[in-house]
């Protein structure tokens, strides 16, 4: 099935001490570009977040209005592509793979959703492929989209999850680097 991808990358990576995270580099390669390789399979891909150099082509935009948070940007990101699938990525998850990818687009079924947890059985809506309709509503029906929770933006929409896995994790901290 044919899938686009919004990734997510516009963070103040405060935890961070304000050093760039998706740039962070883990076994020779930046997070950004681990996430891109994952989903180098999308029929579009769009960074939501400043220019960076990275290894493949994709688009590249930011939220309106800038540090917006995680919804704005997922509202940037879906005015790019056309797949009736988004997989949504945030640049933090360096342990998600192509095959992880695939999962998620035929893992959906009929649902608005499904999506990678964590090994701590989180559920990531930033590791998630969804129906680009179903997004685009719940992403319409809260209104102006800055500040707005993710949880809550999309707790009206069909979702299921992988049961626990390493690539759900993130990267929050310095130490989250170790798993």
């Amino acid at each position: 099935m044919e899938f686009d991808v919004v990734v997510l990358a516009g963070g103040g990576s405060t935890r961070f001490g304000g050093v760039d995270k998706a740039m962070l580099v883990l076994d020779g390669m930046s997070l950004l570009d681990r996430v891109l390789t994952a989903t180098a399979g999308a029929a579009s891909t769009v960074v939501v977040g400043p220019v960076r150099t990275t290894y493949r082509e994709v688009e590249w935009t930011v939220e309106d209005p800038p540090s917006g948070g995680p919804v704005a940007g997922l509202a940037a990101g879906l005015t790019f592509g056309t797949a009736p699938v988004v997989v949504v990525v945030s640049c933090d998850l360096p342990w998600i793979t192509e095959e992880d990818v695939t999962a998620l687009v035929a893992g959906l079924g009929e649902r608005d959703g499904f999506g990678l947890r964590d090994t701590d059985g989180q559920e990531q809506q930033l590791a998630a492929a969804y129906r680009r309709t179903a997004l685009a509503q719940a992403i319409r029906d809260v209104g102006d989209p800055r500040d707005k929770s993710v949880r809550r933006t999309l707790a009206g929409l069909d979702l299921a999850w992988t049961d626990p896995t390493h690539s759900g994790n993130d990267v929050d901290t310095w130490s989250d680097l170790d798993d």
